[in-house]
């Protein structure tokens, strides 16, 4: 790979033997349009190339076991994972309390979110959509790991000038909490621009987190580091992943 770095470090105060990564879109074999480092087997890349680029991000990163997959379907269920659990279980976020265990969620537009508990006790991996977000995503995972406080990084994400949604999006997140309204602008088609990030954080804030990181990125306008499905529809996936030594 040609000593080329080809994911993100979250830039957060984790624990020192807390560690995590964005996967880019470089550095793999996939092939047009889903080059070139796409894990996702779902999206219709070949799977010989998604099982070598999966490997491809363990030896990269020195992954302590194979991450735990899920089958994400934009859903509010989080299941507690360990070294004994299934892979590929229907579930939109993970957590675990073991070392070793490594969390992982892929995205190319929705947002992925890590957590972990300042102990370093309990670590998280999230994805959420809208309907995730509107539908608890976030709270549900945070009541699931049962910590006093926690530490959030918000991953590469469709931007606030690219999420345009339909006033039924809006009018479903203000009814939940007029909180919500901030996130959106309005524009002349009659449509919304949201803002996943302020989305995702007015949620945090509301449940008492205040130690959020991250949140400045845009998977549609840079395309050269990141997948997008809103623009390329036919795309592949980054993978935001998070373990404890």
């Amino acid at each position: 790979m040609n000593g080329i770095k080809h994911w993100l470090t979250p830039d957060w105060p984790a624990p020192s033997d807390i560690y995590a990564a964005t996967t880019l879109r470089t550095g793999g074999v996939s092939l047009p349009p889903y080059q070139s480092l796409n894990p996702a087997a779902h999206v219709g890349d070949n799977i010989d190339s998604v099982i070598s680029n999966r490997q491809r991000i363990s030896d990269m990163l020195n992954l302590p076991t194979d991450p735990f997959w899920l089958e994400q379907i934009h859903s509010n269920q989080v299941i507690e994972v360990n070294a004994n659990s299934m892979r590929g279980q229907i579930a939109d976020a993970a957590y675990t309390k073991d070392s070793g265990v490594v969390c992982a969620v892929m995205t190319a537009d929705c947002l992925p979110l890590l957590v972990c508990s300042p102990d370093a006790k309990a670590i998280a991996a999230i994805h959420a959509g809208w309907r995730g977000l509107l539908s608890g995503i976030i709270s549900n995972t945070l009541s699931a790991m049962h910590c006093d406080n926690y530490l959030v990084w918000l991953g590469p994400a469709i931007g606030p000038n690219c999420f345009e949604v339909g006033p039924e999006v809006r009018d479903a997140f203000v009814q939940k909490s007029t909180d919500f309204s901030y996130a959106f602008r309005s524009q002349q088609n009659g449509k919304w621009l949201a803002d996943i990030y302020q989305l995702a954080k007015i949620e945090l804030t509301g449940l008492g987190v205040t130690a959020i990181y991250g949140g400045n990125f845009c998977t549609v306008t840079d395309s050269q580091c990141f997948y997008s499905y809103r623009r390329d529809q036919q795309t592949g996936r980054m993978a935001t992943l998070i373990w404890r030594a």
